[in-house]
């Protein structure tokens, strides 16, 4: 047995270490880690990746695997930390709202566990079935319901950290009120497993809502739209999610949300609260979508309500031939004309388009079909929306898409000059490049 594999059996057992085929599940663009561990407690997480500092070995932390496909392929002798073992609810205060979790446990087990004294995260990231808090955090992903709630950004108190040295830090607090001074936590959050390992995190919750409801218009252009999303944006109603679908996103999250909306270009706004307040939400929101020219307006049920932003927070997976998908961010007031460069785009190189966006945000999610993919195309087509983000003050992250057109068109776009300082963070954090090297923005 290897020096490595004995040392990680030594660790945590040799039923959670995988080596070999075991190991294919892990691969990712057809390369497979050299080992995979599955730790059972932060102090054997950090163990492991003591042994991997001592042998200089790359570590690709592992949650759910919803965003390995994100970034360059990691190196070919890598070793995969999973944290799938990690899901203990270590403390739920109801009274402040706060949690303590282990950061392997998935949303939906998340959600369940506080759901039991009426509480929640608010975060609705995409496929919660998979995503773990710990992936949550280090990539920093939310979905629709950003709009009213934020992102992981503004809901975490703290965290507890493993370094590429072994160690295990904490950072923030488990309080609402921390003691002033550098906010250490959101340094990782986003970070993507490049800085330490999440093993541990302090949430802030929110009370389960009465009700939901929601009002989806249609409109005869996106610009007609983007008006309205704005006018909703800027308004006094509070929305929970406001998104401005294209055609092709109004009828995809039509048909999985099974509304009968026609395929044209739309506003989804939702609400949650007292019932007595969303249904007067409801109302004004429709009431509001007709003045502004809405062709249709839908009033959806709670149940509808769930669907429609399921369906939009996992677009990226209903869409038939879908060969890439980009996330772009532009000012909310460049939103409508930025999205008319990328549908004309998408249309030179043959591509069909679906897209919806947080209007309240400026972000937009780019979903790309064909029937007949062409690597040249596709890539012509990211770059070319790169470039009309970038040129708005704006970005673009590709995060699906063939190795082909992944090599074509990088998933990140230039650091600028953030880039230096994101380097010398990274150098003095990991100073052997061990923690997902080269996968993040500008090779770190």
């Amino acid at each position: 047995m290897p020096v490595l594999i004995r040392s990680l059996v030594d660790a945590v057992g040799s039923a959670h270490v995988r080596e070999g085929a075991a190991c294919a599940a892990f691969a990712i663009d057809g390369r497979a880690p050299r080992a995979a561990v599955f730790p059972a407690s932060p102090d054997e997480l950090a163990a492991v990746m003591r042994v991997a500092a001592a042998a200089r070995v790359p570590v690709v932390p592992w949650g759910g695997g919803t965003e390995m496909l994100v970034g360059a392929p990691p190196p070919a002798d890598a070793l995969v930390v999973g944290t799938g073992r990690l899901t203990a609810v270590l403390e739920h205060e109801p009274g402040d709202l706060t949690a303590t979790v282990e950061a392997g446990l998935t949303m939906e087990a998340l959600q369940a566990a506080l759901g039991v004294r009426g509480q929640w995260v608010p975060l609705d990231p995409p496929a919660p079935a998979r995503s773990t808090l710990g992936g949550v955090l280090a990539t920093n992903r939310s979905g629709p319901r950003r709009q009213l709630y934020g992102t992981a950004r503004d809901l975490v108190l703290g965290l507890r950290v493993v370094t590429a040295d072994g160690e295990l830090v904490r950072a923030g607090g488990r309080v609402v009120k921390n003691v002033a001074g550098y906010d250490l936590a959101k340094l990782y959050l986003g970070s993507r497993g490049t800085l330490g390992i999440i093993v541990e995190a302090t949430v802030k919750l929110r009370p389960r809502p009465e009700a939901e409801a929601a009002c989806w218009g249609s409109f005869a252009t996106l610009a007609d739209a983007a008006r309205a999303a704005a006018a909703l944006a800027g308004g006094e109603l509070g929305p929970t999610a406001l998104e401005l679908l294209d055609g092709g996103g109004a009828a995809v999250t039509g048909r999985a949300a099974a509304v009968p909306v026609p395929a044209e270009p739309a506003v989804l706004v939702t609400f949650d609260g007292l019932g007595t307040t969303v249904a007067w939400q409801q109302a004004a929101a429709a009431r509001e979508l007709g003045a502004a020219g809405a062709s249709a307006v839908a009033r959806l049920d709670a149940p509808a309500t769930r669907r429609a932003l399921e369906a939009v927070r996992e677009i990226r997976t209903l869409i038939p031939g879908m060969v890439a998908v980009a996330r772009a961010g532009v000012l909310p007031s460049d939103l409508v004309t930025y999205l008319g460069e990328v549908a004309a785009a998408a249309a030179e190189a043959g591509l069909g388009l679906a897209v919806a966006a947080h209007a309240g945000q400026g972000l937009a999610t780019l979903a790309f079909a064909s029937d007949h993919p062409a690597v040249d195309a596709t890539a012509g087509a990211l770059a070319r929306c790169r470039a009309a983000a970038r040129a708005r003050g704006g970005h673009l992250a590709l995060e699906a898409a063939s190795i082909g057109v992944r090599e074509a068109c990088p998933t990140w776009d230039p650091p600028g000059p953030a880039g230096e300082l994101m380097r010398a963070v990274k150098a003095r954090l990991d100073p052997a490049g061990l923690l997902n090297p080269g996968r993040f923005v500008g090779g770190i």
